[in-house]
């Protein structure tokens, strides 16, 4: 056991927690950081497909909490005192640039996201941040006003001050195994069960997963619940080996899960987004007779990729070695109607160790927004994936994190 209480102990070596910590030793606090992974940062240096989308380019406040739903009205005073400005000023100083992407996903110019893994370690390093890696966390007791942090070994960690960055469940091979929200519910917090928020989703159809590695820049998906429209969605979509994912497909999951616990769910998939019927019969046409004596199949590889047109012409049931000036207005009709609906009948949704991030955590009313302060246990800061916030994909969730962890590092010390 420590002899001496550190003022502040924050259980979790992710975004959020090494935020916490470093604003927390500027401060001038003494502070402890526990880390499970033999490693800081483990999840943040693959996010983003490892070049990690660190925010979203909405430097009005009103306008990026909109993207957080009901929860945003939380978030306001948080992002009042941290928000996308101050994230993208903080790594500037540190000598961290942006690139903007679609949708105002920012990335660093670097495209790799170890650049702010190494960025934040050397914070630590600057501020003196104590790290004890390694250091698996069974549970957190509060006596005599301190924390007694229990380890693995019965070691123990004092603390005055406790914040808890230990993330939801999302990709429990980073460490984010959820057994934190254990601890939250001895002392006294509600918990909300976790939904994994932004996952792929897994097909019925052969075809589609003969498509792996295909993408779709622009398309537009629309949710069909039993027969029924139930919703339309603009952005790209990558095929799997499984299924379908990328940004649109992941915002969309939550949904279609809930869809899938009472109904059938398939996805409509139009190619051509930014053309009607009207416009898509006159470019066929045109295209079937500049291409009068070339096979089908070569024609339609001028508009979508060779693999998607071969099983477009399956579906279709048109051979793809027609020559063009064989295919009949029906049968015309027949493939444009296909490719403005390409039906994909969704199985259900990947599971927790595909989660991008985590829906669920600690009941929002039970949180003091302008200082991340629990209003159950004083003392007790809750941030990043620990809250009950949906976000979607495009740099919210790390935002999130940045946020939280920057003001409860602040109120804390």
């Amino acid at each position: 056991m420590s002899e001496t209480p550190y003022d502040i102990v924050v259980i979790g070596g992710g975004p959020a927690g090494m935020m916490a910590a470093i604003t927390a030793a500027e401060a001038g606090a003494r502070v402890i950081l526990l880390e499970k992974n033999a490693v800081l940062g483990k999840k943040l240096s693959i996010t983003g497909g490892g070049r990690c989308n660190v925010t979203n380019n909405k430097p009005v406040v009103r306008d990026m909490l909109s993207q957080y739903k009901a929860e945003g009205k939380f978030l306001f005073s948080p992002f009042m005192q941290h928000g996308v400005v101050e994230t993208m000023e903080w790594f500037a100083k540190r000598g961290v640039l942006f690139k903007e992407e679609n949708e105002g996903r920012l990335f660093p110019q670097t495209e790799s996201a170890q650049t702010i893994t190494d960025t934040m370690v050397q914070e630590i390093q600057r501020t003196k941040v104590e790290v004890r890696r390694s250091a698996e966390v069974v549970a957190i007791v509060k006596e005599d006003k301190q924390f007694q942090i229990r380890l693995k070994k019965n070691e123990v960690v004092l603390a005055k001050k406790c914040i808890v960055a230990f993330g939801g469940s999302a990709r429990p091979e980073t460490g984010s195994s959820g057994e934190g929200f254990e601890w939250l519910k001895s002392l006294g917090h509600t918990v909300v069960e976790n939904s994994f928020a932004l996952v792929p989703l897994t097909t019925k159809d052969t075809w589609a997963k003969r498509l792996s590695g295909i993408s779709i820049p622009k398309c537009k998906i629309t949710i069909v619940a039993d027969d029924k429209k139930h919703s339309v969605h603009n952005g790209k979509l990558l095929f799997t080996h499984v299924g379908v994912t990328g940004p649109t497909i992941l915002n969309m999951s939550k949904t279609v899960g809930e869809l899938l616990s009472y109904s059938s769910v398939r996805l409509q998939i139009d190619l051509f987004p930014g053309m009607d019927s009207q416009a898509m019969n006159t470019l066929f046409t045109e295209l079937f007779t500049r291409n009068n004596n070339k096979k089908v199949r070569n024609a339609l590889g001028e508009l979508l990729p060779t693999a998607m047109v071969k099983e477009l012409l399956l579906l279709a049931k048109i051979d793809a070695e027609t020559q063009c000036n064989s295919i009949t207005r029906v049968e015309r009709i027949h493939l444009l109607e296909l490719v403005k609906a390409v039906p994909l009948e969704i199985n259900g949704l990947l599971g927790k160790d595909k989660a991008v991030v985590s829906a669920g955590g600690v009941k929002l009313e039970e949180v003091n927004f302008k200082t991340m302060e629990s209003t159950i246990v004083p003392d007790l800061f809750l941030v990043g994936d620990v809250l009950n916030v949906n976000r979607p994909s495009g740099g919210y969730s790390l935002q999130l994190c940045w946020t939280t962890g920057y003001v409860a590092g602040t109120n804390a010390a």
